[in-house]
């Protein structure tokens, strides 16, 4: 048994001596380090158990010791034993219903190694917590109640643990107190965790029974468990194989953090090497340019070194002057990473709003910053059964995999081959909220087999024959703003000045190009997405567009946006209010959806989202449809669009 006062009473710290301190440190140094994350359910024990390692490592502060005292005196623990359960920030805070949880991190040691410990969540949808714990661990400890067996909660878990590539997974049955330490309940849970686990492709599997309040198994045996000869938990966290000795032994990447210059022919590379070795001399390979140099000196605050390894961050200077940039990846010359711009990844979506195919994302790739879209998404993944099934969107806590494709190429490992130059997350690039997670698994063959063909008539001298510079009108308002009468006058007018135009209307887009597309969310973004490429191929056949679509939502006009060169593209807001929208109802499409028969209506059961920096506003409460047209067309003439003959 873990006799608690004892543990109590043994890390209290009242003085400490500096040679002792100092002995301390220069022993740490020497430790190598381990850093692992703890998952589990609510109430399965995870704090328990955590608390109980965190005591044994006398790794607590006399001020936390009587903190936690009182607290236990208060929670009236079992046989007035101390509850070590609010021992880190995150697992008080969770059993606290509505409250926002994120992760708690706490260092301690054995003799042998230290340890980092990221305590996630249990909450069904703590994905957000789950997947940030256990992004840079080495093993995970996922919890569970031996009452209770194996959840989905416990799967969704392991299935993480398996997609972010942890070789180690420890399912620690807890509370084997309350089922009379049974060996027959325990090895259920075993074997069908085991099979479970293997299905997933987790590589080393350890499955220990503890009782954490008591304290068997987690770091001493205890008398309770005899027909238990595996590890302790404490004796796994110390002897399990650390990621960062074998990541030695791989090729030279080191991503590049940020350039220097410090004149027109020197300039000196910092970055932090996740995988091989470095020395001076030795010949690289800056990706995904793939010149080549050799390195010249190894710069760190310590002074230079012969020789860099993995997860030194070191300054490098070259021989030559290359063109180097944040995001770009030095390789071993021999061995370096692919380069693609097209992949198939996994992704973890943690967002309330859902992953759709044709929205535009930032992708963060290590220190690397690049437009992804999805496209298209191909499967999602149940947690319990592991089945595969149809994937027209990915909501929160979902695991699917798609397609991705990228405004540039990249210098990329498989995330199965190093996590660091695999691994990425997806961005609200508006919010810079963090959406999800993912792993690349491939590049697409089409990212090599498919290119742009270069053309001999080159759009400014298609658009120079027509007089004109060419560009894309964007309307956008809700249903009945007039977005369309509005193009069609704009239209009008440019054929009457020898202009050449052409409108890509809602309504005449879906009798053909979009016939197969509906109204819900993913639908809606796959068909501004279509007609932004058309848009884009028409203003490089030097025309002026005109796109009348309500296009909802800021992402895909964001989207839209990015298609184009500087100036090529003119957002128009066609403002009118809802209920005046509403009240003209031309198509008697609002009537419709106010009686149920329409579904996802913009304005009534789906959101409008107004542009935030339109180039152009439109007001059709004071303004007729021919003085708006008059209006956009006198806008065109002052931005050099045309000019009157």
């Amino acid at each position: 048994m873990c006799a608690s006062h004892q543990i109590w009473s043994r890390a209290r710290v009242e003085s400490v001596d500096p040679v002792q301190l100092a002995s301390e440190l220069r022993l740490r140094k020497r430790k190598s380090l381990l850093r692992f994350n703890a998952c589990g359910g609510v109430n399965d024990g995870k704090s328990t158990l955590i608390g109980c390692l965190l005591c044994e490592a006398k790794s607590l502060f006399d001020k936390q010791l009587r903190a936690f005292e009182a607290d236990s005196k208060r929670r009236d623990a079992r046989s007035g034993e101390l509850d070590r359960a609010p021992l880190l920030d995150a697992s008080g805070a969770e059993r606290e219903p509505g409250l926002r949880v994120e992760v708690a991190y706490r260092f301690f040691s054995s003799e042998r190694r230290q340890f980092i410990v990221a305590d996630s969540s249990g909450h069904e949808h703590s994905t957000r917590n789950m997947v940030s714990g256990a992004s840079t661990a080495e093993l995970s400890v996922i919890v569970c109640d031996a009452r209770k067996g194996l959840l989905s909660e416990t799967k969704r878990f392991s299935q993480i643990v398996a997609l972010l590539g942890i070789r180690h997974a420890a399912l620690v049955v807890n509370k084997m107190d309350l089922v009379d330490y049974s060996q027959d309940a325990f090895s259920k849970i075993e074997a069908e965790y085991r099979r479970f686990a293997g299905r997933l492709g987790i590589s080393e599997v350890s499955c220990i029974p503890v009782s954490a309040i008591e304290g068997d198994n987690v770091v001493h045996r205890g008398e309770n468990m005899p027909w238990y000869v595996g590890p302790t938990l404490m004796a796994l966290l110390d002897s399990v194989e650390i990621d960062e000795a074998r990541r030695s032994d791989d090729a030279l990447r080191l991503p590049v953090q940020w350039v220097k210059r410090q004149d027109a022919k020197f300039s000196s590379i910092a970055g932090t090497v996740v995988a091989g070795s470095l020395k001076a001399g030795d010949a690289i390979r800056v990706q995904p340019s793939g010149r080549t140099s050799r390195v010249t000196s190894i710069v760190t605050s310590d002074g230079d070194l012969r020789e860099a390894s993995v997860g030194q961050a070191v300054t490098l200077t070259l021989e030559d002057e290359l063109d180097v940039a944040r995001g770009d990846m030095i390789s071993s010359a021999d061995s370096p990473a692919e380069v693609a711009d097209q992949f198939e990844a996994s992704v973890i979506w943690m967002s309330r709003e859902p992953l759709l195919r044709g929205r535009s994302y930032s992708m963060r790739i290590g220190p690397n910053t690049v437009g992804a879209t999805i496209s298209p998404i191909k499967y999602k993944i149940d947690v319990d059964t592991l089945a595969r099934g149809p994937a027209p969107l990915l909501d929160g806590n979902e695991i699917g995999v798609c397609n991705l494709e990228l405004d540039r190429p990249i210098a990329y490992d498989s995330y199965a081959t190093n996590r660091d130059t695999g691994g990425f997350i997806l961005v609200d690039p508006a919010t810079q909220e963090t959406l999800g997670a993912g792993m690349l698994h491939f590049a697409l063959r089409r990212a090599n087999n498919v290119h742009w063909q270069a053309l001999d008539v080159s759009p400014r001298a298609r658009a120079a024959i027509k007089g004109q510079k060419p560009c894309a009108l964007w309307y956008t308002g809700l249903s009945g703003a007039g977005k369309s009468a509005i193009a069609n006058l704009v239209d009008r007018e440019l054929y009457r000045m020898n202009r050449h135009g052409y409108v890509l209307d809602g309504d005449n887009v879906r009798h053909g190009l979009n016939k197969d597309l509906g109204f819900t969310a993913a639908d809606r973004v796959e068909n501004i997405r279509r007609i932004a490429e058309v848009a884009k191929l028409m203003v490089d056949a030097g025309l002026i567009v005109s796109a009348a679509f309500i296009s909802p939502f800021r992402a895909e006009r964001r989207m839209a946006r990015a298609l184009f060169e500087p100036g090529e593209f003119i957002e128009i807001y066609v403002d009118t209010p809802l209920a005046v929208a509403e009240q003209r109802d031309p198509k008697g499409l609002y009537k419709k959806a106010r009686r149920g028969e329409l579904k996802n209506f913009t304005g009534i059961d789906s959101p409008y989202e107004c542009p935030e920096q339109p180039e152009l506003v439109i007001d059709t409460v004071v303004s007729s449809p021919e003085r708006a047209a008059a209006e956009i067309v006198k806008f065109l003439m002052s931005r050099g669009i045309f000019d009157v003959e």
